[in-house]
């Protein structure tokens, strides 16, 4: 990311015209790493040989691709593309995407909230016990198929260490967002640093977390219905956490180089929104996955 611009350039193209980047090459081949990530997991999760390492190929492919389609943007950015128009898109088009990631955690929400206040209930009725004798509507639980013992994870543990993390790592985003707006690079740097260092942190505490499931406390993703929501939920929430920090990477080398301007700056506003979405879509993890 090594493109130079100068925040203080007034040029940002004609207004009159709208900037349309020639063909990329980047989606297709991202699509295509994705497609290979998918794939090596699959073959990871059922023990097919190779699967390991086609994830690992699959990811580095992503990763290349990740980083050629942010260098191509950054250097559009930088050679003053991108204006009025442009900026109106782009807030459009990530408004679009946080909704859609919205919908995304809701139909995981609603999967966990049909099976915990509907099918459960359903399998304990006296109909359902002539064929699943001495179930009974508990939660959590594996489902009448097959019972064996876990144990589910403590909401005031790392849980709720994770929660203050993400909190505060709102408010240290938040902080740099007033400094960049206030033209103060020190304390915008130092903020957003602080930022990446607790997206990190969650990152680790819920690897630890995941560990202690699996190794102790005999909870997996084919723990039944809870072990499958569970994962699911706080899986892909880690998923986008780690997206999340990647992107803040990529914005603080950026703001270490100089990018942005107070007036001109969406590149961070957009991942500012995506963090704090990410942070709405945990506190309502905790409170219903973990806590209720």
């Amino acid at each position: 990311m090594s493109v130079s611009i100068d925040p203080s350039t007034p040029h940002y193209g004609h207004e009159d015209s709208y900037f349309v980047p020639n063909p990329s090459r980047w989606p297709l081949l991202t699509s295509l790493a994705a497609t290979i990530v998918v794939a090596g997991l699959a073959m990871w999760f059922n023990a097919i040989a190779g699967g390991l390492i086609v994830t690992v190929l699959g990811l580095l492919w992503l990763f290349g691709c990740m980083y050629g389609w942010w260098r191509d943007v950054i250097g559009e950015t930088a050679s003053g593309s991108y204006k009025v128009w442009e900026d109106i898109s782009f807030r459009w088009g990530m408004t679009l995407f946080i909704i859609s990631e919205v919908m995304f955690f809701a139909a995981f929400f609603g999967a966990l909230f049909y099976a915990r206040g509907v099918s459960v209930p359903d399998l304990a009725t006296e109909t359902s016990r002539l064929i699943w004798p001495g179930f009974e509507a508990t939660w959590p639980t594996m489902g009448p198929f097959r019972q064996v013992d876990f144990e589910t994870i403590p909401a005031f543990g790392i849980p709720l260490l994770n929660t203050l993390v993400l909190l505060l790592s709102g408010v240290t985003i938040t902080i740099a967002h007033w400094a960049l707006q206030l033209n103060k690079r020190a304390a915008l740097n130092i903020w957003l640093a602080a930022t990446v260092v607790l997206g990190i942190i969650f990152l680790a505490l819920q690897a630890g977390e995941y560990l202690h499931a699996y190794a102790d406390l005999n909870l997996r993703l084919d723990s039944g219905i809870y072990g499958s929501t569970f994962f699911l939920l706080t899986g892909f929430h880690g998923l986008h956490v780690t997206i999340g920090t990647l992107s803040l990477i990529v914005i603080l080398i950026r703001c270490m180089n100089g990018h942005f301007s107070p007036a001109r700056h969406f590149g961070f506003e957009a991942v500012a929104w995506y963090w704090h979405f990410v942070d709405v879509v945990w506190l309502g993890l905790f409170i219903i996955v973990y806590w209720l």
